[in-house]
């Protein structure tokens, strides 16, 4: 065989190793997934839990809904989870597909050609023939070089063999490679098709509940109208606050004015609203559980045409929840206010953090509370659902509502 047959089968081989980077960058990506597919798993667990104490409190009610909602969205990640798993499965299988039909290919070639150097070796193997051709030479240099050739020769048969033995046992190792990778496929795809049919079953639960809500209209427009007239009493209390705020640090800017002497600063104030903006999208949650309603107008889970204007969010989450303040500050209240409960307002320099929901409340105004500390435990209210109402504002005027999900962690 030439060199360059001897060439291409090396290329071959460096092909095929060559491959083998792309499948480990492959693994990190399935390995990614199924962290995503794990941690669905886990908040689908959690969410579960607070479905049943909620549906246990009270059937057929906003709380069961909302969980209802929210296992559902869950349900459709861990399956988008799942299809792109297989998807990923696919292009392996495909991938590995077309290396088992080059191998194949490459095989059968070598062979053809192992076949026609064994034949010419068969024909030139007799011992008489082989002198001949080594004493019918015209000078030493001749002989030399056809001795060399012989050796050579033999080698590259040796070479050939070996080189279609090392190809064969790639192939083989391709080949059951992608059996394992067509085993997980198949049961990937039974566990999409369980998934599916709790996805179908979550879905026919959602529309009764729903349907039932409905048939209940009255009452829940007139507890609509009672929860808007404790939240706009708490926006009034929160506006309070802020402009007492801003018009003592006026006063006090006029005095010092008055005075001829610089405005006092509060450098810890500054300093603290500066860390909190610092620490926007990484604060902990104050609660464990989901978004159930969130920031902003958003139409009613059950009735239509009622439009809700929320100025945080709300968490639901488990019974006897406790909630936590979410960084440093000053307790600057503590209020009962309607049918949303106890609510702690906190400052944070230039920013508030409202937390309203709670049975009991663990702090008093004035009190300085640190990073995670315990402030309250949340109440089960009348559809059996425990939930806060958490706000973040910024000190302006007038004071300015922010999303809270843009300033906690994911």
């Amino acid at each position: 065989m030439n060199a360059g047959k001897l060439v291409g089968i090396f290329l071959l081989l460096l092909f095929v190793v060559a491959a083998l980077p792309s499948s480990a960058q492959k693994s990190k990506n399935k390995t990614q997934l199924q962290k995503e597919k794990q941690q669905n798993l886990e908040k689908i667990k959690e969410t579960e839990r607070i479905l049943n104490e909620t549906a246990t409190q009270k059937k057929n009610s906003l709380g069961e809904l909302s969980a209802l909602n929210q296992r559902i969205l869950q349900q459709e990640q861990l399956i988008g989870s799942i299809k792109s798993e297989i998807s990923l499965l696919d292009r392996d299988i495909d991938e590995d597909n077309d290396m088992i039909d080059a191998l194949q290919q490459d095989v059968k070639e070598l062979k053809k050609e192992y076949a026609a150097m064994v034949f010419s070796a068969q024909k030139a193997n007799n011992k008489a023939d082989q002198l001949t051709f080594l004493f019918s030479s015209q000078s030493f240099d001749q002989l030399s070089m056809r001795l060399k050739y012989m050796q050579q020769y033999s080698k590259a048969r040796k070479d050939q063999a070996e080189a279609i033995a090392r190809t064969q046992k790639i192939l083989e190792n391709q080949i059951r490679q992608t059996e394992t990778v067509k085993t997980a496929k198949s049961s990937l795809l039974n566990d999409e098709l369980k998934e599916n049919k709790s996805l179908a079953s979550l879905k026919v639960k959602q529309r009764t509940v729903v349907r039932s809500l409905q048939k209940e209209e009255r009452r829940l427009r007139s507890d609509i109208d009672e929860t808007r007239k404790s939240v706009a009493e708490l926006d009034r209390l929160i506006d309070e606050i802020i402009r007492e705020e801003i018009a003592r640090a006026e006063r006090e800017a006029r005095e010092a004015r008055a005075r001829a002497a610089a405005p006092k600063v509060d450098a810890t104030a500054i300093a603290l609203s500066a860390s909190f903006e610092e620490n926007k999208r990484k604060f902990a949650w104050p609660a464990s559980g989901f978004i159930s309603q969130k920031f902003g107008k958003q139409p009613h889970p059950a009735l239509k045409g009622i439009v809700i204007n929320n100025n945080g969010i709300n968490i639901q989450t488990r019974q006897d929840e406790k909630v936590k303040a979410i960084f440093n500050g000053e307790v600057r209240q503590v209020a009962t206010i309607g049918v949303i409960g106890n609510s702690v307002i906190i400052n944070h320099g230039d920013y508030y953090s409202v937390y309203a929901g709670l049975k009991e409340v663990f702090v008093k105004r004035g009190d300085k509370v640190t990073i995670n500390q315990e402030i309250g435990q949340l109440m089960v209210n009348g559809d059996g659902v425990s939930e806060l109402r958490f706000m973040i504002y910024k000190n302006n005027n007038p004071p300015t509502a922010l999303d809270p999900q843009l300033w906690l962690r994911n």
